[in-house]
């Protein structure tokens, strides 16, 4: 059990339960405990009849089709800013990307919400609502006031100088809309877990397989935007595309609460701040006690911890620091009153160990958040000064982001039905490849995806004619780095979600979940500081910079390669941190064994 041992403690309402008892026959005390058995019972079969495999579907439908209603707007944003709001390319970039990482960075507030007081179907349901409020909202404000003439925007026909009022109106939307899609995202993915009940063997592998079908079910919802909705509004139907948007989510709502009493609850677990803020307040308090191996640790009795809802998780070894916070003195042993910030439980310090083992390799995605971001804004301004002619038609540049979606389909289902059997009997592992190993995998192939955006740019920039603003080089040059990217999602994203899902403590399930969503948030922040900062050094005197309003006097090669070599910086640094990194093991429920512990994240690359 590591340096001290456990001494278990009954918490009052026990005691209590248990002194009525004590005057009691023993004839009454065995009806009342058989009682209570068919109680547990009653529960458990409760627990049984809900959830499952038909609630998760329903949950999966919600999620394509919110992703539908959210990436109608954010697709061709960029291309709304430009052609539209008349802002320049590296404005808009800026703009789409702080816009981006606002919406992931609400998933902290979701996941927070979700795990403290709401639960994670009411937080679900009104973040929903408020994503819906900004759909309407933004449909409106494009159709009376910035949509002027009708069908401009397209880019040919110039729209006319917009309102103050309509602009507000409009950055108020999507901003609502962030909120909205943010804050429903981490509750929602936490959701469908909760389906599934982690004692029971089978349903505990259907969980990890839910987190596979619940990116592919964002995939799918993003595919009819990035084709369908993308082809209306880049030829200036763009109150048509937002209208649709906000059809989606209206729907997406109502089959929602239509599935109310098929679901399986889990009740929020409180306010997690407290909690950990107790363990370094109770830690720093007892700093000068020092800790042996008979040291014993306060734990409170029966299966549950004393944080509501949470099973009890095992000791370890690492931060021994804060051990001093589950360290009774003497008069607290005599006490019958604890004060949580004098005196925490042994589950309690290893929930705040848990946050912290947590944090690098979050941080270690932040850059690999840098990569993903790509696609909705440079991406898009690369395509559009590439050809866009396929005979008589032409293709819209966002809509190229098909083939990224088209990937992830695709190998999420080469990785569930042949890569991790194979790798399984490999590695004796069931899992096929560690979560750890699968994001490592990711950050390698989103390197190969910038490195080849920058070998196609520098290929666009060889085929531009004289005089003209485009190059003869088609926009389908850009498939690889799509697919790259969108092959790396698979690695990357559905490990993260089953990663800090998995290794979250119980009462912070959704800020596991909302911390996948938060580097996204953190990697449009740094890719917008990226810009500001490789403009104002390369952007001096005469010189138009890397990234300038036009593409063919500057160097957006140079940019794609740096962010290349920024992960593998990053790259370097997470094999380090995965090695370092030690799984949370619950009590009655062992975690892997050495074999299956997290391993190198390269060690099958």
């Amino acid at each position: 059990m590591g340096s001290g041992s456990i001494i278990k403690e009954i918490p009052l309402n026990e005691r209590e339960g248990r002194t009525k008892c004590v005057g009691a026959t023993s004839e009454n005390c065995n009806i009342n405990n058989e009682a209570n058995a068919i109680h547990a019972q009653s529960i458990e079969v409760d627990r049984m009849s809900v959830g499952g495999w038909g609630a998760a579907f329903l949950l999966l439908a919600n999620q394509a089709l919110a992703t539908l209603a959210f990436f109608g707007v954010a697709v061709n944003l960029v291309l709304f800013l430009t052609r539209v709001l008349g802002q320049d390319t590296a404005s808009a970039a800026n703009n789409v990307s702080k816009w981006t990482g606002t919406v992931y960075m609400c998933s902290l507030i979701g996941a927070f919400l979700s795990d403290s007081y709401w639960g994670r179907f009411m937080t679900s349901a009104i973040f929903q609502l408020i994503l819906v409020l900004g759909l309407v909202l933004l449909s409106l404000s494009s159709w009376l006031f910035l949509v002027k003439p009708s069908g401009c925007g397209d880019g040919e026909k110039s729209c006319v100088q917009t309102s103050s009022v309509g602009i507000r109106l409009f950055y108020l939307a999507i901003y609502l809309v962030a909120f909205g899609y943010g804050g429903h995202q981490p509750s929602l993915a936490t959701f469908g877990a909760d389906q599934f009940d982690e004692r029971n063997p089978k349903q505990q592998k259907s969980k990890a397989v839910f987190f596979c079908y619940f990116y592919f079910a964002l995939n799918v919802g993003s595919l009819f935007s990035n084709t369908i909705l993308v082809y209306f509004e880049d030829i200036g139907m763009w109150t048509l595309g937002f209208g649709f948007s906000t059809a989606s989510a209206v729907i997406a709502l109502i089959s929602y609460l239509m599935g109310m009493k098929c679901y399986r609850y889990i009740q929020p677990s409180g306010n997690p701040l407290p909690r950990v803020a107790q363990v370094f307040v109770a830690a720093a308090r007892k700093r000068k006690l020092k800790l042996s191996d008979g040291t014993e640790l306060y734990e409170v009795d029966g299966p549950e911890s004393a944080i509501k809802g949470s099973r009890k998780i095992l000791h370890c070894d690492e931060f021994k620091c804060l051990d001093k916070a589950a360290v009774m003195a003497a008069e607290e042993q005599s006490s019958l009153i604890v004060d949580p910030w004098r005196l925490c439980t042994v589950t309690q310090v290893e929930e705040a160990k848990c946050v912290i083992r947590m944090l690098p390799i979050w941080l270690c995605t932040i850059i690999y958040s840098v990569v993903f971001t790509q696609m909705a804004s440079l991406f898009v301004v690369q395509g559009e000064v590439m050809k866009l002619e396929f005979g008589n038609f032409r293709i819209p540049a966002a809509s190229i982001s098909a083939f990224d979606i088209c990937s992830v389909l695709i190998c999420t289902g080469i990785y569930r039905q042949i890569l991790v059997p194979l790798a399984g009997r490999l590695s004796g592992n069931p899992k096929g490849l560690t979560e750890l190993q699968r994001m490592g995998i990711g950050l390698i192939i989103g390197m190969l995806a910038m490195i080849a955006a920058g070998i196609t740019e520098l290929e666009r920039l060889r085929r531009v004619p004289p005089g003209k603003d485009s190059s003869t080089l088609s926009v389908f040059w850009q498939i690889p780095q799509y697919v790259l990217v969108g092959a790396s999602e698979v690695f990357m994203y559905i490990g993260q979600l089953e990663f800090f899902n998995e290794q979250a403590p119980d009462g912070i399930k959704s800020f596991g979940s909302s911390l996948c969503m938060a580097s996204i948030s953190l990697g449009n922040y740094v890719s917008s500081m990226l810009v500001i900062m490789v403009m104002g050094i390369t952007a001096r005197g005469d010189k138009p910079g890397w990234i300038p309003e036009d593409l063919n006097n500057g160097h957006l090669d140079r940019f794609y390669f740096l962010i290349a070599g920024l992960t593998v910086i990053d790259f370097v640094i997470f094999v380090y941190c995965a090695k370092w990194y030690k799984s949370t093991s619950w009590e009655g429920n062992q975690n892997l064994s050495d074999k299956e512990k997290v391993e190198d994240a390269v060690a099958l690359v």
